[in-house]
């Protein structure tokens, strides 16, 4: 990445705002209502607000960022949201709320972050398909930034931090800024793909898809895991409780809703 303080001279302050959308979606399968239900009950009891929360802490971290104030929301039947605000300077304990200091307190669902110049939200969406036991869990966050900071650093950790088969990820940067000769800068950092900022070994457990629109800087990919490990998507359900025939049946169930999702069609209606 381009480094501002070694290669770019600015007039004033960097406005640039640099927008990470990521989404994931976790697919298992819950033979029964009654494990469906189980399975939304412990989705919301492992992505509750109190590990949404460090999650977003652990980015702000590894942005270089400083968390400034938190807001979260558990929700009825299910679900969770955090945002928070954050800061690219450090600031003194007085100029930060003092519900930061709580930060890895339990909490509900939905946590906020917020920054001087920029915040980070997450939001997470269980459900399931009323007929053939495909369950989906999906979590969407945004990390929006201004000035050097930059949110392709924490894509590594959100991969890993959720069990992530299909993976949405939109980065743009807006605005502009001014180096000291007046002359606008559009972006400040290089970037051909998402994919430039996700380690190889990640990478290579996934088929992905890039669309972007270089001149507007917006950069788009998509990604789906290549091997489905069936003992990996069965909710209180042992592999060899099944019979081979239906092993095959689930293990299709499980790709179309894959391809589906990764898609965005209704390929197999």
């Amino acid at each position: 990445m381009l480094g501002l303080e070694n290669r770019l001279k600015l007039y004033g302050f960097n406005n640039l705002t640099k927008t990470l959308s990521f989404n994931i979606y976790d697919i298992c399968y819950a033979k029964s209502p009654r494990e469906q239900q189980d399975y939304i009950k412990y989705i919301d009891e492992q992505y509750n607000t109190e590990r949404l929360t460090k999650i977003l802490c652990d980015v702000t971290d590894a942005i270089g960022a400083h968390v400034l104030n938190i807001s979260k929301q558990d929700y009825e039947p299910q679900g969770a949201s955090v945002t928070l605000l954050v800061s690219e300077e450090h600031l003194d304990k007085a100029d930060i709320d003092e519900s930061c200091n709580m930060r890895y307190a339990s909490a509900k669902t939905d946590i906020a972050g917020h920054l001087d110049k920029s915040h980070l939200t997450v939001h997470t969406y269980p459900e399931f398909h009323p007929d053939n036991a495909i369950t989906t869990f999906r979590v969407d966050i945004d990390v929006s930034t201004c000035g050097e900071i930059t949110p392709l650093k924490s894509l590594d950790y959100l991969i890993g931090s959720f069990d992530s088969d299909i993976i949405t990820i939109d980065y743009r940067v807006r605005g502009f800024t001014r180096d000291e000769k007046g002359k606008k800068l559009f972006i400040d950092h290089d970037i051909t793909s998402i994919q430039d900022y996700i380690a190889k070994e990640t990478l290579d457990r996934y088929d992905t898809i890039d669309v972007n629109v270089y001149q507007s800087n917006i950069f788009h990919t998509k990604m789906m895991i290549k091997e489905i490990f069936l003992q990996n998507y069965l909710f209180n359900t042992d592999t060899y409780e099944l019979a081979p025939k239906r092993r095959l049946e689930i293990n299709d169930l499980l790709r179309r809703e894959m391809i589906e999702i990764f898609s965005g069609q209704n390929i197999f209606n």
